[in-house]
């Protein structure tokens, strides 16, 4: 699989309680056109039951997680301000630019010419001449966009990637 990395620059960070507010993600363009198929079984998190039989079903993860192929970017999160919508540093999101955002949404916005974003999208104000790019952390201030010009909706988050242990 070819990856190309695109180097999202912040540009002069803003500072709130001596942290970068508009964190940092880097876009990595995949192309998703190699097939990857592993086997699974059903993992219980409870009680383990003994009745079930080991699944020889596969995961195809372009089938199962990439809808847009031609709109699908990988993004590296640095930063904690989605930390409460179980969004970590460290993580990789699988951003889709073809879906249409709504209010909720978790974004990566384009904002102010100081670069990308990842925050919630509130659109209850827009009959007020603005809307909102919120964070999932209470220690970050929610942004206020009443400039369009300024503004772009780049993708919608749809899956958050983790890893457990590097190995």
């Amino acid at each position: 699989m070819a990856i190309a990395i695109l180097t999202v620059g912040i540009g002069q960070k803003e500072v709130y309680n001596n942290q970068n507010i508009m964190g940092n993600i880097k876009i990595v363009k995949s192309v998703f056109d190699t097939k990857l198929e592993l086997e699974h079984a059903e993992v219980v998190a409870g009680f383990p039951d003994i009745t079930v039989d080991y699944s020889h079903e596969t995961l195809d993860f372009n089938r199962d997680y990439i809808k847009h192929p031609e709109a699908s970017f990988y993004g590296d999160v640095e930063g904690d301000s989605m930390r409460d919508a179980g969004i970590l540093d460290g993580d990789r999101v699988i951003i889709d630019r073809a879906v249409e955002p709504h209010d909720g949404s978790i974004v990566v916005a384009w904002w102010g010419g100081e670069g990308f974003t990842m925050k919630y999208l509130d659109l209850t104000h827009r009959k007020d001449g603005y809307i909102e790019l919120r964070p999932a952390n209470p220690d970050y201030p929610v942004f206020k966009i009443d400039t369009p010009e300024y503004f772009e909706v780049w993708g919608v988050v749809i899956h958050v990637i983790r890893t457990i242990e590097k190995i």
